[in-house]
């Protein structure tokens, strides 16, 4: 029998498990390979022992939560683009981080890793950063740099395997540049780098992040279920998430539709404006969607319909997306951006309930990204990656309802812990990763040395 390495006691514990949303005293144990040997309400065992016991008297603990979308190499771009939508946003977000190479990307994507850890943040869909240098024009892609070696995907890779987050690696096909069989072997490169990596079980699977959005061709589309078909990957494509030019994005569904693209492996991110006869033949297909509330609000992309969504039976993620459209990747904020945008969208207070949009951060993110064997509740089998939250330190007050203080009222101020298969990885704000000050010092030097060379004199860069 595996041994256990750790014991959380005394917890207000909230599984998320299948028909289990609410709070209750309870227990879990770890075993040695970082998985849930065992949990249950009251007092653990008395004869059950293991290697460590941390007492969570008054403390919620919970799972970690899930980004089903997320950009993590734009942890260095915050603030950016502050007051523009969408396509110009972009182009400012990334005016110096496209100019980073391999070993500058490694460092900010290891600090987009560690500060989603560090805000309880365990498991993120992660858009690699494009070997291929582009911005949004008229809502085409325009290349604005040279296209990056491999070893520029292969470090993205890297630094989230050495910060220790799980993640799904997602990856353009990069289309525009190449024919079918170099956009292939391109895509086979990063893919098999991935798969013959020496397993931490932090690496959950291969993604294409779609891109038919910005393509102008419906290759696009075949060329991503070829690819989605040969490797069984899934595909979650940006789209229909801006209001800007609205009518030409929506004509390119037929594109995913006419490639066979419409199934249980295609998960539109965003998904904010599509037509209704487009929600009813996704729900049909079985596709699901993510939704970032926090980025859609920040650049006015509009409300996306979950209500609807879920009522369809459409499978349903959160993600945080871009750290430089939430700026602070705050799953808390963002549950309570959802609720309250879905209500006041709506004027109905009950349009988002309290436990439901916890489900969407956490199970149902990893229902919608085919990862919940793994991941997104406290279950037996589970990798043993859970947060402890403390509503008393400082104090949110008597707890009449618990998971309504835990959506609610809690917020990073209040996070104690995070633990990723059951170690911790984060106490009180401070990230226990041996690195974190030099990820820190490596993030800030890059970014000034490139902001710096594009813009020499005085200018406000980085120290």
């Amino acid at each position: 029998m595996t041994d256990l390495a750790l014991i959380v006691e005394n917890a207000l514990l909230i599984t998320m498990a299948p028909g289990d949303d609410t709070a209750a005293p309870g227990w879990l144990a770890v075993d040695d390979l970082g998985r849930i040997a065992e949990l249950g309400r009251g007092d653990p065992p008395a004869t059950l022992s293991a290697a460590e016991r941390l007492d969570a008297r008054g403390m919620f603990v919970a799972p970690g939560f899930i980004s089903a979308h997320s950009h993590l190499s734009t942890s260095g771009s915050r603030g950016l683009g502050h007051d523009v939508p969408l396509y110009g946003w972009g182009g400012e977000m990334t005016k110096y981080t496209r100019h980073c190479d391999a070993d500058d990307i490694y460092w900010v994507v290891k600090h987009g890793a560690l500060d989603f850890l560090g805000n309880g943040v365990t498991t993120a869909y992660d858009f690699t950063d494009s070997r291929l240098p582009f911005a949004v024009v008229d809502g085409q892609r325009v290349q604005v740099g040279p296209f990056k070696p491999k070893e520029y995907a292969e470090a993205q890779f890297r630094a989230k395997v050495d910060a220790g987050i799980r993640f799904i690696n997602s990856i353009l096909i990069n289309d525009q540049i190449g024919d079918d069989a170099d956009i292939a072997r391109r895509f086979e490169e990063t893919f098999r780098y991935a798969e013959t990596y020496p397993d931490s079980g932090q690496y959950l699977g291969t993604a294409i992040s779609g891109s038919v959005q910005w393509s102008d061709t419906p290759d696009t589309a075949r060329r991503e279920v070829e690819l989605m078909r040969r490797h069984k990957v899934i595909n979650q494509p940006h789209f229909l998430e801006t209001p800007e030019q609205i009518e030409l994005q929506r004509s390119k569904f037929a594109w995913y539709e006419e490639a066979g693209a419409l199934g249980p492996d295609l998960i539109f991110g965003h998904f904010v404006h599509p037509t209704s006869e487009q929600i009813s033949i996704a729900a049909r297909c079985g596709c699901a969607m993510c939704w970032q509330p926090t980025s859609n609000g920040r650049l006015a992309s509009g409300v996306a319909d979950i209500p609807r969504f879920i009522a369809e039976g459409i499978r349903v993620g959160v993600g945080l997306d871009d750290q430089a459209c939430t700026d602070l990747s705050d799953p808390f904020q963002n549950m309570r951006m959802g609720i309250y945008i879905q209500r006041a969208h709506r004027q109905d207070a009950k349009a988002m309930g309290v436990a439901q949009m916890l489900r969407l951060h956490t199970l149902g993110s990893a229902e919608a990204l085919g990862i919940e064997d793994r991941v997104g509740s406290l279950e037996v089998g589970k990798y043993a990656d859970f947060v402890l939250v403390d509503p008393r330190h400082p104090d949110t007050g008597p707890i009449w309802d618990p998971v309504a203080t835990y959506v609610l009222a809690s917020s990073l101020r209040n996070l104690k812990a995070v633990y990723v298969g059951g170690r911790c990885v984060s106490r009180d704000g401070v990230s226990l990763h041996p690195e974190a000050a030099r990820v820190s010092d490596e993030l800030h030097s890059r970014l000034g040395r490139i902001a710096r060379k594009l813009e020499p004199g005085p200018v406000a860069v980085p120290a």
